[in-house]
């Protein structure tokens, strides 16, 4: 007997600065037929109104459903509740350092935890620069109990024009990584065959 995982997928905004990104991914599966289940720490609402033109409220209207930070009996908090797995994205150095630990202090923290020992997908997109040796230990940490950390690094293979191509590509790559076929990656072929 099989049962088959729903397109369901948990996305947590950290209070890391790139908040767009976390909202590019909300748009794009909106568009989609995949549940999101959003969890969007205070910090990471207060980044917002910094860095874009978007209230909070407009953010979670993009999500299939929204869970306040602070419930901790969600059912995103549950290894019974079936999804794909889970996106932080930005995903702070505090946020990274919780689910490192084990310290389920907030409900994306517990979120990832759950994912974690689920064997089940969790994506965290790092938004730090630079690291020492403590992000880089907790980092190793998180990559030895199965977490994928895909940092948010532009890539520019594609030949970017504006923020927003910088933007859709590494949110198409971090999708990527869920199986989630976004048609904004530009995939590479290869160089220029040499004489």
């Amino acid at each position: 007997m099989s049962t088959k995982t729903p397109r369901r997928l948990v996305v947590g905004i950290s209070g890391a600065s790139g908040t767009i990104y976390g909202i590019r991914v909300l748009e794009l599966l909106k568009k989609m037929d995949i549940e999101t289940h959003l969890v969007m720490s205070k910090s990471a609402e207060m980044t917002l109104v910094y860095e874009t033109d978007y209230k909070p409220k407009e953010i979670k209207a993009l999500a299939s459903v929204v869970h306040p930070a602070a419930d901790i009996g969600a059912s995103i908090s549950s290894g019974s509740f079936a999804t794909m797995g889970m996106i932080v994205v930005p995903c702070s150095i505090r946020t990274m350092s919780e689910i490192a630990t084990g310290v389920t202090s907030s409900l994306m923290s517990r979120a990832a935890d759950v994912v974690l020992k689920e064997k089940r997908r969790l994506v965290l997109a790092v938004r730090e620069t630079p690291l020492h040796g403590g992000h880089l230990r907790t980092l190793t940490t998180l990559a030895d109990i199965g977490t994928i950390i895909a940092p948010i690094v532009p890539a520019f293979y594609n030949k970017p024009k504006t923020v927003d191509d910088i933007i859709n590509h590494t949110v198409g790559r971090l999708l990527d990584l869920f199986g989630i076929e976004t048609k904004l990656v530009k995939r590479w072929e290869g160089g220029p065959a040499e004489d």
